[in-house]
């Protein structure tokens, strides 16, 4: 059927809202063992009628519009988010570069997108989910932005010959995610004899929750950036702006300057400190609304004089139970690494503790970065493969006399294993005890990345 109207389209798709995939499915994909596809398949096919198809052009390409079809979840605390990320189309290394953004394939094919959300639920058959709201999408113009500039990132990393070293944590708002039946299906690239796993455009999940959230809960995200500041610079150079004028400064001097309430002892002061530095007094930095979407998490640094960190840098514990059972590729520790920025909002101190018990640090600068594909698929790696082999064969554990009492010693990687993250406690106290696959009961453990790693990380830092 052709759709004249953008408005007959929308009608048509708003329809469907209440409807389960098993009261939509035509063709009989439910019960096709063999069918290949998603959810979306029953949608494309019986009830828009339209074949199956992987071309160029937008699924309704009378009016310039892709239909795509995700799920959200509702999640125990009340709040909403995606499912998964949007997955749009495949990338063809050879072709792409040859395009501007303008007549990109991605442009060409997802400036406009019909998405039609269905809830996800727990123990629930597939063909019970029912479709809860269908309307229509279009960039909003700082978004675009944003867009265009992740566009360019995995454009330059294609024509540099890197394809095969492309991951989601590269880009803010657009991914290019790993597309295909296997993660080791390979495609040519330019410039390269190497090829790269086949890979498409994506909206990142961090992208999509947030749209979620102002579609179906009506939040409203606080940004502190404009579209005209972001056709002039990247996204990272806007952040370095707002926080130039602070350099040198303590905690405690950006927080009289800025004229707030400031705590430096709560651990909650630090991120009301860095949303009244960028303009947003008082917001949380997960209702900010750039955060938000590129799924950017910040991290305080406090160098050392001699320019090492403090500390080695956590992360959340380990679930070793879901370590066995996951494979590599399809891990949250990989996930995590591949799809997350960080910021890292820099403080050192320019004396030593026994120059100067009372010692203050003062910002040195930020940076914002994500952990390279080559070191989350060897080093980060190489830790998961070696929990996971000593969840095989159980850990060797001691108990050693500490101070008055006594400490239990394992060996979990250690921070000298490969010069890049190790495992070690992270809890409360010695009480704060995992049971491990292996039987054996240890102190909750987390990822830990090397401090030496991190003051290699932002030794290009801003002074």
């Amino acid at each position: 059927m052709i759709y004249e109207t953008e408005e007959e389209l929308l009608e048509k798709a708003i329809a469907a809202e209440g409807k389960s995939f098993k009261d939509l499915d035509q063709k009989g994909r439910l019960s096709n063992t063999k069918s290949k596809g998603g959810l979306g398949h029953i949608i494309e096919e019986s009830y828009f009628g339209y074949e199956v198809n992987s071309n160029a052009a937008p699924d309704f390409e009378e009016l310039d519009i892709e239909l795509k079809v995700t799920p959200f979840k509702m999640n125990k605390n009340g709040t909403v988010s995606s499912k998964e990320r949007l997955v749009l189309n495949i990338i063809n290394y050879m072709e792409e570069i040859q395009y501007n953004f303008e007549t990109s394939s991605f442009w060409n094919k997802n400036k406009k997108l019909l998405l039609m959300l269905y809830q996800w639920l727990p123990n629930t058959d597939r063909e019970d989910y029912q479709i809860y709201k269908s309307f229509l999408f279009t960039f909003p113009e700082a978004d675009l932005e944003i867009i265009k500039q992740d566009w360019e990132t995995i454009i330059n990393k294609i024509n540099a010959g890197k394809a095969h070293e492309l991951s989601e944590g590269d880009t803010n708002y657009l991914g290019a995610c790993t597309k295909g039946a296997s993660n080791k299906q390979l495609r040519p690239q330019p410039y390269s004899d190497i090829t790269a796993m086949q890979r498409a455009y994506s909206l990142k999940q961090s992208y999509m929750t947030a749209l979620i959230r102002k579609i179906i809960k009506k939040e409203e995200l606080v940004s502190f950036t404009k579209k005209e500041e972001l056709h002039k610079l990247s996204f990272e150079d806007i952040l370095k702006n707002r926080f130039k004028n602070y350099i040198g400064m303590s905690d405690m001097e950006i927080a009289d300057k800025l004229g707030i309430e400031y705590n430096g002892k709560a651990k909650s002061s630090i991120a009301l400190l860095i949303s009244a530095l960028l303009g947003i007094k008082g917001t949380r930095l997960d209702n900010i609304e750039e955060f938000s979407k590129a799924n950017i998490q910040f991290k305080t640094i406090r160098l050392e004089p001699n320019g090492l960190p403090r500390e080695h840098m956590s992360f959340e514990n380990i679930h070793f139970d879901e370590w066995v059972h996951e494979d590599w590729e399809e891990s949250s520790v990989r996930e995590k690494f591949m799809s997350t920025k960080f910021l890292f909002v820099v403080f050192q101190f320019y004396e030593t503790k026994k120059e100067n018990p009372a010692r203050v640090p003062y910002l040195k600068g930020i940076r914002l970065w994500n952990m390279p594909l080559q070191i989350i698929d060897n080093e980060v790696r190489g830790i998961y493969d070696e929990v996971n082999r000593l969840m095989e064969i159980g850990l060797d554990l001691k108990v050693k006399a500490y101070g008055k009492g006594t400490r239990q010693e394992n060996n979990f990687p250690k921070a000298g294993f490969n010069g890049v993250a190790h495992v070690r406690p992270k809890g409360r106290d010695g009480k704060d005890t995992v049971t491990l696959p292996t039987g054996q009961v240890v102190t909750k453990q987390c990822l830990w990345l090397n401090r030496e790693f991190i003051a290699n990380i932002i030794d290009n830092t801003s002074k």
